[in-house]
């Protein structure tokens, strides 16, 4: 692995710093893109049009799909900054910038391309996307869906439901997984169809869904008898399954879940700050040899992350793909820390994490309680840790299939 980062990309992760400091507010906590969705709205996508002209949102996309032509680990370090300054409007949704247009880079057809991938670096309202996966009874088990697409002439007839549907109030498309072969006889995930869906179409209703922090950037999305041109299908029919396995790759990488190390390395810059400033007995925490310890050990852990997640990058450059094992490690290293990091930030700042942000008594402007309830949820987007460490032991390590 090539550790060199280039003074240009240096001095751009210095030029998105001066961007956060000018165009944020001056308390502006953004953790991973939380909110991406269900609050200042309009703010985001003004941030995100700028991110467009500035070619930052999907700078090593080729020239001709709207990008700048930047290596892959070039583009890791560009969004680790902006992910860093908790810059909204980097995501385009929920995987626009990330999983979603890659896949269309390595799988979609030239007028796919061209017609989806320009608004996504843009910055622009029609770049937005949801993805559309799980359903009330599949959920780890993806390929127990049900939601069904008939085909009809030159169209698809969806019907069903999915759930936990990140930014579908917003979105302009969504990336939708769907069944279209319902033959007993064949394995289920040889039935499945990645379709490009207009969330404007008639018979598509949004149902959104508070979450632990009363937010609102999940929901529940209903199609009844939704009309898809053919043209929008991701590659061949019955074949999805083998395209979302690779997005799903991509989300679980450097390029997806991977740049949220420093989101948490920025809160963990906060939690040690705190440490300093906050006397116990005469002495500032941090002189505590338990806490030293455990912030010592985080540290650590965090840099670790966050290098796999630049191998995986590097990988993916060297090789055009995303390595299965390795997406797999990364997503299980940053899920696992960020969890540990927002426990340690919830004991190291006592009774002050539980305070909101509108507290006066709320230190950290109030984010350690958002950020521990939100932190568990990532141990299971993008596939849940335990899936992880099975295709970890069985692909990466050649152990035999658990008996569960």
């Amino acid at each position: 692995m090539d550790f060199y980062i280039s003074e240009k990309t240096e001095a751009l992760r210095k030029e998105i710093a001066q961007f956060a400091r000018k165009e944020l507010p001056e308390d502006w906590y953004y953790p991973g893109g939380l909110y991406d969705f269900s609050r200042d709205w309009d703010f985001v996508m003004e941030i995100a049009k700028k991110l467009g002209q500035r070619g930052w949102i999907a700078s090593s996309w080729p020239k001709e799909y709207g990008g700048c032509g930047a290596s892959i680990p070039e583009d890791f370090v560009i969004h680790d900054e902006m992910q860093y300054w908790g810059i909204p409007g980097t995501t385009m949704g929920a995987g626009g910038s990330g999983w979603i247009g890659q896949s269309i880079l390595a799988f979609g057809t030239e007028e796919q391309k061209r017609k989806y991938l320009p608004p996504i670096a843009a910055g622009e309202p029609d770049g937005v996307w949801c993805t559309a996966y799980s359903e009330p009874d599949s959920g780890t088990d993806l390929p127990s869906l049900k939601t069904e697409a008939v085909r009809v002439g030159d169209e698809y007839i969806v019907n069903g439901e999915k759930t936990w549907i990140t930014a579908a109030h917003r979105a302009r498309w969504c990336w939708c997984l769907v069944r279209t072969n319902t033959d007993p006889t064949i394995p289920k995930h040889r039935g499945l169809t990645l379709l490009i869906i207009d969330m404007k179409s008639q018979g598509i209703s949004v149902q959104p869904i508070v979450d632990v922090v009363g937010n609102s950037e999940l929901s529940q999305v209903f199609f009844h008898d939704v009309h898809v041109p053919v043209a929008n299908r991701v590659g061949e029919e019955n074949r999805g399954w083998y395209y979302v396995a690779q997005a799903l790759n991509f989300e679980r990488s450097g390029i997806g879940i991977g740049k949220n190390v420093a989101f948490i390395r920025r809160f963990f810059e906060k939690i040690v700050s705190f440490a300093k400033e906050t006397k116990y007995r005469g002495e500032p925490l941090s002189k505590n040899p338990i806490v030293r310890n455990k912030l010592a050990k985080l540290e650590i852990e965090i840099e670790i992350a966050r290098t796999y997640c630049y191998k995986t990058a590097w990988l993916l450059e060297a090789q055009g793909q995303v390595p299965l094992v390795d997406a797999a490690i990364a997503k299980v290293l940053v899920s696992e820390i960020l969890v540990r990091v927002a426990v340690t930030g919830m004991e190291i700042l006592g009774q002050y994490a539980q305070l909101r942000k509108d507290s006066k008594w709320a230190k950290l402007n109030g984010i350690a309680q958002h950020f521990y309830l939100q932190s568990y949820a990532i141990k299971v987007g993008g596939g849940t840790n335990e899936i992880e460490r099975d295709v970890i032991a069985q692909v990466g390590m050649g152990l035999p299939r658990s008996r569960r």
